[in-house]
């Protein structure tokens, strides 16, 4: 029988029912214990004090003037933790765009960084040359001083040859491309395409050696997180329009969409519903249809339909599952699928965060914080004194070769090497 809580629940929006989970924190002050932000710094005093406390006293027809909220990361680590449900990242988030309305303008530093498509456009034509102009010291100090993106925040190599460029002129045209009635659709998002074009290249590889015709959608973008994190919700809506628009007629004929970025592949699963309030019919489908890498090809290995023809990999490789990750509630398939490999040895890094948080981590005045935050990791990864370690996220993967000089590649990388396609 239904009750009119029942009623209550379905008349209320996602965002709604995120406001009202405060009523749910009961002060266990769980979240603030495992928050890195706050154990690091005073000027964060922690996701209870800022969420869900605050949040009983904000009309939600009036403006948060916490500025305290800016140093929020949004890990998402307290949404995890809370015992009782209450979603304090997603509404601390939405507290953040609520304080820069009151400003009534968002730094241009902030919005560069929100869009990195953008950057990687601008960037990729020129990559030779911008890759060595981003190391001279002098300029990175002349940016920090302009635009307050620090000089030491680990700048990613803009490649020459785009993702999406490639699938296009060589991949598509290839005899040895795969054409099949088992389909998924590759959701690349901005650091495949612009930065890191050799992770698309294996995850495609390792998705067409077992029986599977990759789909790359021409009028895919930026999933808009970093323009979310940065308070843009409006432009973060323009680009989850885009994307649900252009997936969902995939969706629609039931294919699966996956991708190597678990913030990217997090923000179509979730962040559209939770934080944008984007919870039509097309947005539900393109989250209940989206996947990343992993979890899809675990998903096919204990249904017995993943193939398991891997070369062994005698090594022990030390893996950080990163927060976004971590937030897909979907436990952690990366290792179980590398643990098929014959030989290798996982190591799991016990360290919530490495502290950049997309481009929280950039910012001059954050930049300590975000590598604080991130010590125990760096110093659990060299004490392993390998020469290669693992993560899911880019940006996490960007931070940690900056901070420990240790190669870092995606899981995906290590199971087309074991395949024997790279």
């Amino acid at each position: 029988m239904t009750t009119s809580h029942d009623l209550d629940e379905i008349t209320l929006s996602i965002w709604e029912q995120v406001q009202h989970s405060a009523d749910l924190c009961v002060k266990c002050n769980i979240c603030t214990s495992f928050c890195p932000v706050a154990n690091v710094t005073d000027m964060f005093p922690g996701p209870k004090f800022v969420g869900p406390q605050a949040q009983r006293f904000r009309n939600p027809h009036e403006i948060s003037v916490d500025d305290s909220l800016d140093y929020c990361s949004g890990c998402g680590v307290c949404s995890m933790v809370c015992p009782h449900g209450v979603k304090v990242m997603e509404m601390n988030a939405k507290a953040r765009y609520k304080l820069y309305k009151t400003k009534k303008w968002i730094p241009l530093r902030n919005r560069i960084l929100g869009r990195s498509e953008l950057l990687g456009w601008l960037g990729s034509p020129f990559a030779p040359i911008a890759n060595v102009t981003l190391k001279l010291k002098p300029l990175r100090i002349l940016i920090e001083g302009i635009m307050g993106v620090h000089r030491d925040a680990p700048m990613p190599a803009f490649s020459w040859e785009t993702f999406r460029g490639w699938y296009q002129t060589v991949h598509k045209k290839s005899p040895q491309r795969v054409i099949s009635d088992k389909k998924v659709v590759f959701y690349h998002a901005c650091s495949v395409n612009y930065y890191e074009a050799f992770i698309g290249k294996a995850a495609i590889a390792v998705l067409e050696h077992n029986g599977y015709e990759v789909i790359v959608p021409k009028d895919q973008v930026c999933c808009g997180l970093p323009m979310l994190s940065n308070a843009e919700f409006d432009a973060a809506r323009q680009n989850a329009r885009t994307n649900i628009n252009s997936l969902v007629r995939y969706a629609r004929a039931g294919h699966k969409i996956v991708g190597t970025s678990s913030s990217c592949t997090l923000s179509l699963k979730s962040d559209y519903r939770h934080i944008l309030d984007m919870d039509d019919a097309d947005a539900r489908l393109v989250s209940q249809q989206t996947y990343d890498i992993c979890e899809f090809l675990l998903e096919l290995a204990q249904a017995g339909e993943l193939k398991t023809d891997f070369q062994p990999i005698n090594a022990s490789i030390p893996y950080h599952s990163p927060c976004q990750l971590r937030a897909h509630n979907m436990g952690l398939p990366a290792i179980e699928l590398m643990e098929l490999i014959p030989g290798i040895q996982i190591k799991h890094i016990q360290a919530d965060c490495c502290g950049i948080a997309g481009t929280y981590g950039y910012k001059k005045e954050k930049h300590d914080i975000s590598m604080a935050v991130g010590k125990s990791l760096f110093e659990q990864v060299k004490a392993t004194e390998s020469d290669v370690a693992i993560c899911d996220s880019e940006t996490c993967r960007w931070q940690i070769e900056h901070a420990t000089g240790t190669k870092m590649i995606h899981p995906v990388q290590l199971l087309a090497q074991a395949y024997g396609l790279t």
